[in-house]
């Protein structure tokens, strides 16, 4: 490869092969030197001071023609920044040959890859540019290598100092994007705790305030939403499963996840999807100046769920072999379990006074009526399904009636009263009714 008159000499190649030959040459102090710097004369640097520092303009032009993201002007803090990059580096590698010293140094490097981070790019470019400045700086050596009174074997241990000392700048500017990274994504989840805490508590925020939260988190506010819950140490387990659009965080106690759009094209399979065997409640979707709606019902209808009061309905017209059957309780599924628990003193008093007549028969008798009365309450008042159902005669049912209705004082023809029976009858073991227990 040609530089104007001259031939350049080629760097050696940065493979471990080559880097593995080029440690085999006999000297007796090689072990005991950690960085291959110390394995070039400091005279050499002294020779090469001039030509050296001379390289900085022709490595950032250098770097401006070929690593697009960096063609910009050199004014500004932008600018700045790469000029006080190169210079630094530039001065501390004819610092750190002949010695054993590690890099004085790597906070401008470590700056370099937090600025790389917080202007959205990837680290290509900054590595393609290190890449170019020691291409343009091996090239300027070696043109004047014959000045510098290093034999071959020199220019070997000269090229390799130079690509050790690139890497290390390079690691520095690794190490400093991937801090930046992590310091925002801590920043962005803890801004998006924030915005699912607020949610969560009553009342939700509304207008400004829910706009300035979901602006914070980065989160776009959807036309609707809905809020599912589930225990704490499955929140992580089920974020992973979930889009990113998906809010996920832990608030008193509960696993929290805040699903837009819940209605759309294929959102529906997702859920089950994601909470195959993890068990789970989807509140009702509402718009999302609604969202208290949704957070009162998922959070009234966990106990539920962890009591076994209500439970996932099974999945319909999918394999279970294939995978783990999903938990999800959709909580609008129970709203009458719901209602009843919502209010656990009167619905308590309503299944003691419809269900008294019970108390004052015999176990025997007992028994009998509560069988009969489910039968016919759940043929809907149909005689001959209800002695189908029994395995008894249809007069028997009307005979066992007749004394059920005189047992209940005329409850069993009040409509009301009759759906309060059915009720009680229903829900009765749930708050501790022992005449219906079993």
């Amino acid at each position: 490869m040609a530089d104007g008159a001259r031939a350049e000499k080629a760097p050696p190649a940065c493979s471990a092969g080559s880097r593995a030959a080029l440690r085999a040459v006999d000297d007796p102090d090689r072990e005991r030197r950690r960085h291959p710097w110390a394995e070039v004369p400091a005279e050499a640097a002294d020779r090469m001071r001039a030509g050296v520092l001379d390289t900085g303009d022709d490595i950032i032009d250098q770097v401006r023609a070929e690593v697009a993201e960096y063609a910009l002007s050199m004014d500004g803090v932008f600018g700045q920044n790469i000029r006080r990059g190169v210079s630094v580096a530039l001065e501390q590698f004819l610092q750190l040959l002949g010695t054993d010293d590690d890099l004085p140094d790597t906070r401008v490097y470590f700056e370099l890859g937090r600025v790389e981070h917080r202007h959205g790019r990837t680290m290509d470019a900054l590595q393609s540019a290190y890449r170019v400045g020691s291409r343009v700086m091996w090239r300027r050596i070696s043109a004047g290598s014959d000045a510098y009174g290093l034999g071959p074997d020199g220019i070997f241990r000269l090229a390799e100092a130079l690509f050790e000392y690139t890497e290390q700048l390079a690691a520095a500017s690794v190490a400093g994007y991937a801090h930046e990274q992590s310091l925002t994504a801590g920043s962005r989840h803890a801004r998006r705790h924030s915005l699912v805490a607020a949610l969560m508590r009553t009342p939700p925020p509304e207008g400004p305030e829910l706009e300035r939260l979901a602006r914070e988190a980065e989160w776009a506010l959807p036309r609707t939403l809905a809020l599912v819950v589930c225990d704490e140490d499955a929140t992580p387990a089920l974020c992973r499963r979930l889009p990113a659009d998906v809010l996920g965080s832990r608030v008193d106690g509960l696993g929290v996840l805040v699903v837009p759009d819940p209605d759309g094209p294929g959102r529906a399979d997702m859920l089950l999807e994601a909470t195959a065997g993890v068990t789970a409640v989807v509140g009702p979707t509402v718009p999302v100046d609604q969202v208290a709606r949704t957070v009162e019902r998922a959070r009234a209808a966990w106990p539920l769920v962890l009591a076994g009061e209500i439970a996932a309905e099974p999945d319909v017209g999918r394999p279970r072999e294939s995978r783990p059957a999903s938990g999800l309780v959709r909580a609008d599924d129970h709203l009458l379990a719901l209602l009843l628990h919502a209010d656990v003193s009167v619905t308590a008093d309503l299944v003691a006074q419809r269900l008294e007549p019970l108390r004052r028969m015999s176990a025997s008798a007992r028994d009998r009526a509560v069988t009969t009365l489910r039968a016919w309450l759940d043929a809907h008042g149909d005689i001959a399904e209800t002695a189908g159902t029994l395995h008894v005669h249809p007069q028997t049912v009307r005979y066992r009636l007749a004394r059920l209705k005189e047992s209940f004082a005329g409850a069993l023809d009040d409509p009301v009263a009759r759906l309060e029976v059915a009720l009680a009858l229903r829900f009765g073991a749930s708050f501790g009714e022992p005449v219906v227990e079993g």
